[in-house]
This record gives C-alpha cells, structure tokens and sequence, in this order.
C-alpha cells in the first residue's frame, strides 16, 4: 500500500458518536491519516469541510436534518473533486441509498460492520476496507490537483493489422468510480448492439442487483443480474453477482453463464481476471475487453489473456477516472490496444462492434451466441 508523502486530513461525518469515534479512532492508528474534524449530520459537514479544507470525507447516509446523499450534493457545487467515502449498511434500503450517493457525486463507499463479535472486528473490519480506499482517492486527486506534465508512460501494445472476423462479445471489468462509468457507457451504445455484454463490478450481493436494475433504466440495452445458465444475447448486459466469479461455458445454442464460488482473485469475488481468462476461453480473438475506473490491478493478468488470444482490451484514460489504478494496470503492462476518454468510450464500442442485422437478428457474418 503506497502511503502520501504527507498525512492525509480527513473529517468523519456520522450522526452516531459510537461509529464517530471508531472510525476517527481506526483513522488515527493510521500514521498517513489525520482526522482533523468531526461532523454529526451534513449541515454541520458542509461548515467543517469549509473551515478545515480537508483531503478527504466519510459520509454516513442516514442523518437528521440533512442526509448523507443531500450534503454530497452540495459538496459536489463546490468541491467537485473531494474524495467522499460512504459508510453503507448491507440491506435493500442501504444498498439503494449508496447507488443514491454514487449518482450525487460520492467517489465510493464501505459497508458497515454489522452482527460482528467484537470492537476488534468492527475496528479491523473498517481498517481493511476504508485506509486503502481513503489512500487511493486521496492520490489520485494529488495527481490532477498538481497538475504536472504527464509522466511517460509505457508504449501502448503494438498497433495490428485489420481485424478479420469481428467481435463477438464485450467484456467490462471496473471498480471505484464504476457504476457512474457503466451508466456512460452502456447509455451510449444502440438498442440493436451486435454482441452481448458481461459485467465484473466489484460489489458486494444485492449491490449488484440493484445496479443492474438502474443500469437497466437508464441504458437502452437489456440489464440484469447475471443468473447460472443465463445464455449470451446479443444486446443483453448480464452484471455479475456479488460474491461470485461470473465465467462462461459452451453450449449447442453458444454460450451460457457459470457461476462459481472459487477463492477471490486480487482480493475480489467477482474478479474480473477471472472473467476475461472464461471469456476469452469461449470467445477467443473474437473478445473485446474494457477495462474502466477502478481501485487495484483487477483485469492487467485478463487483459494480457485476451490480447494472447487475438481479443483487443480498450481502457479508460487517467484523467476521466476516479482511480486509475485497473486501467492503468493495464496500460502500464502494455496490454491496451486503446486509452480513451470516458466519454469517448461507447462511441468507439458501437463503432467497432456493430448493429444486429434486421432480418437475421445480429451483425452481418455473426450469429447469435457464436463460439468456435
């Protein structure tokens, strides 16, 4: 774990003095971090955050007066870039309320301990999940608040000569930042999308149902939560479930989705390596990985898988990320065959992989749930 050059100043937001003083305790343990304020409901948030300047903010959601979600809102008018964290609950109602804060500009969140035996749980429960997260944000923002000359960076993979068949599948993987990204992307390709699409979003369960579910409302294609033996269609997205490893296997009509409970890899269930390695098992030179925003290196091992095979991985760019830390894995490995703008992203998907044919249903020369 990289740690600042100086210590990181952080304010905890929360309206419970029991949960204020753990997570500033945790904190305090951390020779990197300085919680220089507290806050018991965001109003109070909004005038610490300005008096204090602080690197970094966690947020509870459920407060009087006004809610974790309102003051990210406002934080977000005048302080575009701080790094906010959520502190989440994993319930229906909880998980609801962090994609709320996602979508108000929130960078990312933890779950709260709950139903552990000890403090000493609750304490190395918070330690593991919000330091790393908190150190991640925090450097990434240095980076664009510095505002140096880009550092040279490794030459992206060799450019290849024109594709002969065409893509049959899209495999996404991301983390921090990533829900915001998915909705970008996926809002931007066509109804009539000529492959199917899977989805690694590092989430815990339920997380990840209700993502598909919003994902589904707000992007023209098919979302869902992935299920074991769902089949791959084309325009259909299939998000991988919390806790389990999406991969694929061979069917008669294609392909169909398997889930497993294998050990986490990278220290993630569902991990995208374990994806793009399935995937590309299928599909072979016909994949087509993305790799957006996300904490960590999820995706490098996967993304030198598929480009092995004949696949192509196009990644996220640093500067429209909230932690550069997959794709620029990737990158730094030299596995991207393109780095792209965000909002670039689903411009160049739809343009490389294509439309399904009115009459047949799929692109030209692909059928539907192909595998060879």
């Amino acid at each position: 774990m990289t740690r600042p050059p100086h210590r990181i100043r952080v304010v905890v937001v929360d309206d419970s003095v029991v949960i204020r003083r753990l997570v500033k305790d945790v904190l305090a343990d951390d020779p990197s971090i300085d919680v220089v304020g507290v806050a018991e409901n965001g109003e109070v948030a909004l005038e610490r955050i300005n008096e204090l300047r602080p690197d970094a903010v966690t947020m509870d959601i459920e407060m009087p007066k006004m809610n974790g979600i309102e003051a990210v809102r406002e934080l977000r008018k005048t302080h575009p870039r701080l790094p906010i964290v959520m502190f989440s609950t994993l319930t229906e109602r909880g998980a609801a309320a962090t994609l709320d804060a996602l979508a108000a500009g929130a960078s990312d969140y933890v779950t709260k301990p709950a139903n552990v035996g000890s403090v000493a749980e609750s304490r190395q429960n918070i330690r593991d999940q919000l330091i790393p997260k908190l150190l991640a944000l925090t450097a990434a923002r240095r980076l664009v608040v510095k505002a140096a000359p880009p550092a040279p960076r490794p030459a992206q993979a060799p450019v290849r000569t024109p594709r002969a068949t065409p893509f049959a599948v899209l495999a996404i993987g991301c983390s921090t930042g990533g829900p915001d990204a998915l909705a970008t992307v996926l809002g931007g390709l066509p109804r009539d999308l000529a492959v199917p699409v899977v989805v690694v979003q590092h989430m815990p369960p339920l997380f990840t149902r209700m993502l598909a579910q919003r994902l589904d409302g707000s992007s023209p294609l098919e979302v869902r939560e992935a299920a074991e033996g769902d089949p791959l269609v084309p325009g259909t997205v299939l998000v991988a479930p919390g806790g389990r490893h999406l991969a694929l296997r061979r069917t008669a009509a294609g392909a169909a989705v398997q889930l497993n409970d294998d050990p986490p890899e990278n220290f993630c269930r569902p991990a995208v390596d374990v994806m793009f390695r399935s995937v590309t098992s299928v599909y072979r030179d016909r994949t087509l990985a993305l790799v957006l925003t996300g904490m960590g290196r999820d995706g490098a091992l996967g993304a030198k898988v598929v480009r092995d095979a004949g696949g192509e991985v196009f990644v996220q760019d640093e500067q429209t990320s909230v932690v550069w830390g997959m794709p620029g894995a990737v990158v730094s490995a030299g596995h991207a065959d393109r780095v792209l703008p965000l909002g670039d992203v689903a411009r160049d998907l739809a343009a490389v992989l294509g439309r399904r044919n009115a009459t047949q249903g799929t692109a030209p020369g692909v059928a539907p749930g192909v595998v060879r």
